[in-house]
């Protein structure tokens, strides 16, 4: 990607000659080839390339950014004017700024996280239609709301006047279905999908199409359970969930702001001992991994909670400024946005039980396959989802459950959270089967 950087190293000269006191400029170059189908008839098949430039520009401690497709010279000439014209007039903020020459990556990481070899689109078509054939196959599956196959390639190059230049691709290969199950009013939908930076990593499009269906078919027959506080078990596609809740409730400017229930309790005990939790952005082919924050910032594998110990915030430049801290090489950024603070590859790591016998002493609770709605209040964590799965009863699932909420605070729930042994990576943000004891279900 020579070219790519020597574009940005033209462009940010320009910026300085022009007046900035420091500049940085992204460049993102992308591909992508996607497919859709429906009870077996071909819906769409479309390639796309594009490029996207964006540069952000200081001058003492205002910035501003713009962004452009066209890179001809006259535009980015027009671009570098702009940008400048901007920032003379915006407010200044005290944090914004450039990275210290000893803050930069140096060592570029190798992280096998790009496949070049873009797939024909007859191998897209095949994918899906494998997948959707094996989900309609499944007695009692009666309709399809359809299957889809992509691939991306997508090039970046960062640059920026304090030095540092670096560049890396990704690719991403996906499928997935959805289908229904039932007549009438009875009806039930699921899905499943296989996702991979490499296509040889993706799971069998037949198997995940009849993983599917037999999730739909499951799922038939749906009651509410009466009110009360159980035990919820989350299934690995939704466990991950409550990671999100507490990346948000740890990103610096929540904590800046002093809008999180976590505010004060970084170095304190958050979870269980035992409980670790991780962000790895050099993970070899992970769906997040990325060898450089959005800042040029080198970045590393961190144990964000250790022991049940939160030992972190998710810190940019900018959050670390404002809490008096130094970055931890989260920043991430579009070309038309400021870098801000967000995790790469976040996992719970696993327990040492099985999630058979995470349940296998449950007489009464709830197990969750899908969730619905954000209520949860970041300032006070107090937590309230819309959920559906099926019910515990004896240490097995029973029957399906649907239109249910679930309600806790995630400060006791990320204290009594105990992890099964069954983590798989499969969407980023990971976790394995977790139980939460004393949790309100609220049904009929």
């Amino acid at each position: 990607m020579t070219a790519a950087l020597d574009l940005l190293d033209s462009l940010l000269a320009k910026a300085r000659a022009a007046g900035a006191d420091a500049a940085d400029a992204l460049l993102v170059e992308g591909i992508s080839l996607s497919h859709a189908r429906r009870l077996g008839a071909v819906e769409r098949v479309e390639r796309a390339e594009g490029r996207d430039l964006g540069l952000r520009v200081l001058i003492g401690r205002r910035q501003a950014i713009v962004s452009s497709t066209d890179l001809s010279p006259q535009m980015l000439d027009e671009l570098v004017e702009r940008a400048l014209a901007m920032a003379r007039t915006v407010p200044e903020d005290p944090y914004c700024g450039l990275a210290e020459p000893d803050e930069l990556a140096r060592d570029i990481p190798v992280l096998d996280i790009c496949d070049e070899a873009e797939p024909a689109p007859e191998v897209l078509i095949e994918r899906a239609a494998a997948c959707e054939e094996a989900a309609r196959a499944v007695p009692g599956v009666t309709n399809s709301e359809g299957a889809e196959a992509a691939w991306s390639l997508s090039r970046i190059a960062l640059a920026a006047s304090n030095g540092f230049a670096g560049s890396y691709a990704v690719s991403h290969h996906s499928f997935g279905v959805s289908v229904l199950a039932g007549e009438g009013l009875g009806m039930e939908r699921d899905y499943d999908f296989s996702q991979a930076t490499h296509g040889a990593d993706l799971e069998d499009p037949a198997t995940v199409g009849r993983r599917a269906g037999e999730r739909a078919v499951r799922r038939l027959g749906a009651r509410k359970p009466g009110t009360g506080k159980v035990p919820v078990v989350y299934d690995p596609r939704v466990a991950g969930s409550l990671l999100r809740h507490l990346a948000g409730a740890i990103s610096g400017p929540a904590i800046a702001r002093g809008t999180s229930f976590l505010k004060d309790r970084l170095g304190e005990a958050v979870f269980a001992p035992g409980i670790t939790i991780i962000d790895d952005p050099h993970r070899p082919r992970g769906l997040r991994s990325k060898p450089f924050d959005g800042e040029g910032v080198a970045n590393a594998r961190r144990e964000i909670v250790a022991d049940g110990r939160l030992t972190t915030w998710i810190l940019s430049l900018n959050s670390a400024r404002q809490l008096g801290l130094k970055t931890t090489g989260h920043a991430a950024r579009g070309v038309s946005s400021p870098p801000s603070p967000a995790v790469t590859n976040f996992y719970l790591a696993p327990g040492s039980v099985g999630p058979e016998d995470l349940i296998a002493d449950i007489e009464s609770g709830f197990y969750v396959t899908e969730m619905m709605g954000m209520g949860v209040n970041g300032v006070t964590g107090d937590y309230s989802r819309g959920a559906a799965g099926f019910w515990i009863e004896n240490g097995t699932l029973a029957y399906p459950v649907s239109e249910v909420t679930v309600a806790g605070n995630l400060k006791d729930m990320f204290r009594t959270l105990v992890p099964a042994n069954d983590l798989t990576f499969r969407y980023g943000i990971d976790a394995p089967t977790v139980r939460i004891d004393a949790m309100t279900v609220a049904g009929a």
